[in-house]
């Protein structure tokens, strides 16, 4: 079963945005399903570096998309993409201290949150207040 299943009400009608929002959680579901399958320390800890590394990269094209079209709420929702930048180098720092127990999970069950509740939200507010 996907950790976040892809729906109508995360689209903000921005294409490049969309398409992004669909790569991200196909590549959050299928990094997660390896690592249900092979929950080692090198899955765990390569799991968390791909997951890092897709994120920021999609957070710094929204971020040039909402600075080029003078977002007014920029502020606010390039915050909410540091909170989550900062929860997963939390993550990460204390999995490679070895005190990270359940990360698997956890990090799943923190990442649905999180994208849910962003997508629902901020997103959302960017799709109805941009252009298309």
């Amino acid at each position: 079963m996907p950790l976040i299943e892809w729906s109508s009400q995360f689209e903000t009608r921005m294409p490049s945005i969309d398409h992004e929002h669909r790569e991200m959680i196909t590549l959050l579901n299928t990094l997660y399903d390896a690592l249900q399958a092979t929950p080692s320390e090198g899955a765990i800890e390569e799991f968390l570096g791909e997951v890092y590394a897709g994120i920021a990269a999609h957070f710094a094209l929204e971020e040039t998309i909402m600075q080029g079209r003078s977002y007014a709420h920029f502020n606010e929702h390039k915050k909410d993409h540091e909170r989550l930048l900062d929860d997963i180098r939390d993550i990460m720092d204390a999995q490679g201290r070895g005190e990270f127990d359940g990360a698997a999970e956890a990090l799943g069950a923190r990442l649905k949150d999180w994208f849910e509740t962003h997508f629902r939200t901020h997103d959302a507010r960017l799709g109805r207040e941009l252009p298309h």
